[in-house]
């Protein structure tokens, strides 16, 4: 059961709110750090579990490693993973934030990194959620579905199914943790896999969704482009010697 919040932190708390919405995320960061310090830890962890989602997680995305946030030390797995499977709605491409702001709280000093990572699985979009973390890697993580490391030259090229999946996530480990603990994607994908493959998976195949839908666009968009663009030469006719630059040009020169 939640604690309820005395009057006086509701008072931050509406503060802190309005500092978000006016973009004031460094204020509201303050505001939240001045608590803890005039009040304690447990002061803090209060006024979280009254704030929502939104409002925790336009915190906790600005990471910045050049110091140390009292917010990302105390949110809690259930908190973050709230937040986490609404960082989308940022719609940023690059996932600069999303893969700071996992790593920073993940593997904060002291903490479980399954029980964060179980407490995304365990809401609706959490699998959405790390597939965007691990965007940029994805080769890289269908290589280490497929055979245990995360060197694409190890990879064959083919796609395992569903079930093949499942089996593999079961096999026996080819890295040790220690080979992997950079505190960054690779180490995440290792624990993913070890500590709750199941999510690993719908990881995965959630990746590949990904994929695919990309590579659709790419296509819908060189269709489109070469519909809206008449007069480009058709490479294969060029190299067919149907058409050349020069014989283009004489024709051009004709009409006129």
């Amino acid at each position: 059961m939640e604690e309820q919040a005395p009057m006086n932190h509701l008072a931050l708390i509406e503060k802190t709110q309005s500092l978000i919405a006016a973009g004031d995320i460094v204020g509201a960061e303050s505001a939240l750090v001045e608590l803890a310090d005039t009040e304690g830890d447990g002061a803090l962890m209060v006024v979280l579990e009254q704030l929502p989602p939104k409002d925790i997680l336009a915190v906790i995305r600005e990471y910045d490693t050049s110091k140390e946030s009292i917010v990302n030390l105390l949110v809690t797995p259930e908190q973050f993973a709230r937040a986490v499977v609404i960082e989308k709605q940022y719609k940023d491409l690059t996932r600069t934030h999303l893969r700071g702001m996992v790593n920073s709280i993940v593997f904060r000093e002291d903490a479980d990194p399954m029980e964060f990572l179980n407490a995304i699985g365990d809401l609706e979009g959490g699998s959405e959620a790390l597939a965007d973390y691990f965007s940029e890697k994805w080769a890289r993580i269908e290589s280490f579905a497929r055979t245990g490391t995360f060197d694409a030259s190890d990879d064959d090229g083919q796609v395992l199914s569903e079930t093949a999946l499942y089996s593999s996530a079961y096999a026996s480990r080819r890295l040790e943790h220690d080979e992997v603990a950079d505190q960054d994607w690779m180490e995440l994908a290792y624990l993913l896999r070890y500590g709750n493959p199941d999510l690993f998976i719908e990881t995965v195949l959630v990746l590949r969704a990904k994929a695919r839908a990309h590579d659709l666009g790419e296509e819908e968009e060189d269709a489109t482009a070469a519909e809206e663009d008449d007069g480009k030469v058709e490479t294969a006719n060029t190299d067919r010697g149907q058409a050349t630059p020069a014989a283009l040009e004489a024709d051009e020169e004709s009409a006129i």
